[in-house]
């Protein structure tokens, strides 16, 4: 249903307050999460060679986050609508913040590799129970909006954290933007558990006796089963490339170490205006042709982004905004078709099945491609392309299941 025409005749397009701080307060906590997954990736030039990983060992650090952090919100969903949504994000935060202490405190493949799974247990159910206090504080009309601040989480983290994060590893080790997080972090905690109000109106609306009887009947619905392979396909391709993307600048396109930063500075800051602005096209225009039209972006700039050879940095640098703001053109929207799919009584467990199975085609994803991707005599990356063409196959397949998902009527 287009959201055009609730926004004609309420055009009050504007924020509570209170609204407005809590917009803000899961903006951070984006933030924060969104960046310890994302350091990975640009810190995979230092700590491979640091820690003398294989590609093989890097992809499996990576995916290792991805699969436990599917595993604990697979297990949690049954009882993800059963407490006060932020009781139940201040526990899983603070074990978040737990295992990226220990990520900062790791000396060797063995204890990262085991703190990234504990960073997972906890990190992996957050996204989702973001996404449920956001569709339960805001009406449909504004989750364009919300949804398109919310992913400028993404973009702040690479404006601010990823550049931050990576001058705290060229002057000292890549363990430094860990720990830095881990302080950021337990200020964002403690103003949650201040400042921010119970959000437990779900409780009332509860039928379901028992945890396993919530989660049955939150995935015996066909529409939300559409919905969960949608979220693993469009998690798949991304999570083929985002691992290795600091490591094929460096090698393959010619990018100095100590100049990535200013590829992540720059596309960080087009993001932040990108994202908010696909929000408000998506509650304008409807969030299926804002999709559409990001798809056609990504599937183009892919292309030519994983075939690229030696170039400037200012290739580099105009590649990667057209490309991300592709991306960000297909997040944005699918977010706010997917929080609107179930019933506010199983949102809960329908967010963290969603997250968990977003996180595990993720991790299998990277495992794939890190034995799809090796390092040739040379130092550089070789078979990128291929990922890059997994991208392009899945973006197109979700295109279709999302036409076919829009007839479908609620049931």
């Amino acid at each position: 249903m287009s959201t055009a025409a609730p926004l004609a005749s309420a055009p009050p397009a504007t924020f509570t307050p209170y609204q407005r701080f809590v917009t803000g307060l899961l903006t951070l906590l984006q933030f924060a999460v969104i960046l310890d997954f994302m350091i990975m990736s640009p810190l995979g030039a230092m700590i491979m060679p640091a820690m003398s990983m294989t590609t093989q060992q890097f992809g499996l650090v990576v995916s290792a986050y991805a699969f436990s952090a599917g595993i604990s919100g697979v297990l949690t969903a049954g009882f993800a609508d059963r407490f006060d949504r932020k009781r139940l994000l201040l526990f899983f935060f603070s074990g978040f913040l737990l295992g990226t202490l220990w990520c900062g405190l790791a000396t060797s493949f063995e204890s990262l590799l085991l703190a990234r799974i504990v960073t997972g247990l906890f990190g992996g159910v957050i996204g989702s129970i973001v996404m449920a206090i956001a569709a339960d504080l805001f009406e449909p009309a504004l989750r364009g909006r919300v949804m398109g601040l919310l992913q400028g989480g993404f973009a702040a983290s690479q404006v601010l954290g990823l550049p931050f994060g990576l001058y705290l590893a060229n002057h000292w080790d890549w363990h430094a933007p860990f720990l830095a997080l881990v302080v950021f972090g337990v200020l964002g905690g403690l103003l949650i558990a201040w400042r921010m109000a119970p959000v437990d109106g779900h409780l009332t609306l509860q039928t379901d006796r028992s945890a396993f009887a919530h989660l049955w009947h939150t995935v015996a619905v066909k529409r939300h089963l559409h919905a969960f392979l949608i979220t693993a396909l469009l998690t798949t391709g991304g999570f083929m490339i985002m691992p290795f993307a600091s490591a094929f600048s460096v090698n393959n396109v010619g990018i100095d170490l100590h100049h990535l930063p200013i590829v992540y500075l720059i596309t960080g800051i087009s993001t932040m205006v990108v994202a908010p602005l696909v929000g408000r096209l998506s509650d304008r225009l409807g969030p299926l042709p804002v999709f559409y039209a990001g798809s056609a972006i990504t599937i183009a700039m892919v292309a030519i982004y994983t075939r690229l050879g030696p170039s400037s940095l200012t290739t580099l640098v105009v590649i990667n905004v057209v490309m991300f703001a592709g991306i960000f053109s297909r997040m944005v929207p699918w977010q706010v078709i997917v929080t609107g799919i179930p019933a506010p009584e199983q949102r809960g467990a329908f967010t963290a099945v969603n997250a968990a199975l977003q996180q595990l085609a993720g991790g299998l994803a990277a495992l794939v491609s890190g034995h799809i991707v090796t390092i040739g005599a040379d130092g550089k990356l070789e078979h990128f392309p291929w990922v890059g063409n997994v991208l392009i196959g899945t973006t197109l397949t979700v295109c279709v299941l999302l036409a076919l998902l829009k007839r479908k009527p609620p049931q």
